[in-house]
């Protein structure tokens, strides 16, 4: 009954709205709230979240603290892992809730959420008092929902705007950390948004912490990072300009809970990634292969040259789609990017939920010039795309399968199916190595 008044009632239908709000309201109200006793840090932004949301819960906990996190791609307490199966980058109000007083109960310090502009905007996180907030990013997406820039950018900004509007803890200080590579950043830095620290990061000498120096190679990048009253030297086995932007917002938070650099350095060192981010699948090829969770225009753009810029790269194969039942005037902005950077291109199914896969398709090819055939196929089924693309892997080629990172579900219009890229891909190459040695 629920799915089909959810076809007839638009996401900003004030019965919707209202819905939403009342099981945010009871929600919290059931909920006692549990982090009255938490410092609890927010994490929004376009892209770039579940990985900063990974680097800040991580960096906590082997700091000595105790740490839940809930992210797109896993959820955690004090350490103990598990996927997010949801589909769902912040859940239900109930769910959310029940979560916290779980982690509470396990005697949590920090609770660290990956918060969308849908939980914001339905009252997911209502009566979550966040006591830190974090931008990532800021870019064109879910404007199937909020209709323009404006309104998902001032959705973002609910998570600032209630760091003080929510209640005050006397024994934290509220922070505010934001990434100013975004038209739309100044935004986050006015009036409105009231904290007792903010920090702004990225490469330019506007920002607060910044930056420098940076070196890349095929395993690992250095930069330094300079700070009002310092600099210090980090390593990182996470590649790309992009991952430097997500390590700084991790290091902003991490100082204000006077982590000493030290450790600060020691924690980056290690960290390896997060699944389905840019996460590499070991191979017989000599080839490199990646998942990635990109599915905006920008987010391919990052990804894409980040591999272009390795040393080893021949080709780019990427493998990709776009998601049904959301914006479609990003699709063909999607196809344009891939079709610019990549030398082959196959063009498959993603998440179409309710909307038909051909049409998808269809947005998507508006961006892209070249003709089939001449490194240009599209091949609906997920599976044989990446079959295909597994079998013109040469030496020094770099694959990329792009759109859904490490969710275990993809949503077609008849029914759900159980769905990984990484065991499709790792699937294909043990059929593939079955044959040659045959």
């Amino acid at each position: 009954m629920l799915t089909f008044l959810r076809q007839f009632i638009p996401l900003d239908s004030p019965i919707r709205l209202t819905y939403h709000y009342i099981r945010g309201v009871i929600a919290f109200w059931l909920s006692g709230n549990p982090t009255r006793d938490m410092i609890v840090i927010g994490v929004t932004g376009t892209k770039w979240k579940t990985t900063t949301t990974n680097l800040i819960a991580q960096w906590l906990q082997k700091s000595w603290k105790k740490v839940a996190m809930f992210s797109t791609v896993n959820i955690s307490i004090n350490g103990e892992v598990e996927d997010n199966n949801m589909k769902m980058t912040t859940p239900s109000p109930f769910i959310l809730w029940s979560w916290l007083r779980e982690a509470r109960d396990a005697g949590c310090e920090y609770a660290v959420i990956e918060t969308s502009s849908h939980a914001l905007y339905f009252h997911r996180v209502h009566g979550l008092r966040y006591d830190a907030a974090v931008l990532t990013n800021i870019a064109q997406d879910h404007l199937d929902l909020h209709k323009t820039m404006d309104n998902y950018v001032d959705t973002k900004m609910q998570l600032f705007r209630n760091l003080y509007k929510n209640g005050i803890k006397k024994w934290t200080r509220k922070v505010g950390v934001v990434n100013i590579d975004s038209e739309y950043s100044d935004r986050f830095l006015s009036r409105d948004i009231v904290v007792d620290n903010l920090y702004t990061v990225w490469f330019s000498a506007s920002a607060q912490i910044r930056a420098e120096n940076v070196t890349n190679t095929d395993f690992t990048t250095e930069f330094d990072v300079r700070i009002p009253s310092n600099q210090f030297h980090l390593t990182s086995r996470l590649p790309g300009n992009f991952n430097i932007s997500n390590i700084l917002c991790a290091v902003a938070i991490l100082m204000s809970q006077k982590i000493d650099i030290i450790t600060i350095q020691a924690l980056i060192a290690e960290f390896a990634c997060v699944p389905g981010r840019l996460e590499e699948i070991v191979n017989t090829r000599g080839a490199k292969i990646y998942v990635d969770y990109a599915h905006t225009e920008d987010s391919l753009r990052s990804v894409l040259d980040t591999l272009r810029q390795m040393s080893t790269t021949q080709r780019i194969i990427t493998v990709f789609g776009a998601t049904g039942d959301r914006d479609r005037t990003k699709r063909p902005k999607m196809g344009k990017v891939v079709d610019d950077l990549s030398d082959i291109v196959i063009l498959t199914d993603d998440d179409t939920y309710t909307e038909d896969s051909l049409r998808i398709i269809r947005d998507v090819t508006e961006g892209i010039t070249r003709r089939e055939g001449e490194g240009f196929w599209i091949i609906p089924s997920r599976e044989d795309a990446i079959r295909a693309a597994c079998i013109m892997l040469r030496p020094g080629d770099v694959l990329i399968v792009a759109g859904k990172g490490a969710e275990t579900v993809q949503v077609t219009q008849k029914w759900s199916i159980k769905w990984n890229d990484r065991k499709a891909i790792e699937g294909i190459l043990m059929e593939i190595e079955a044959q040659i040695m045959i």
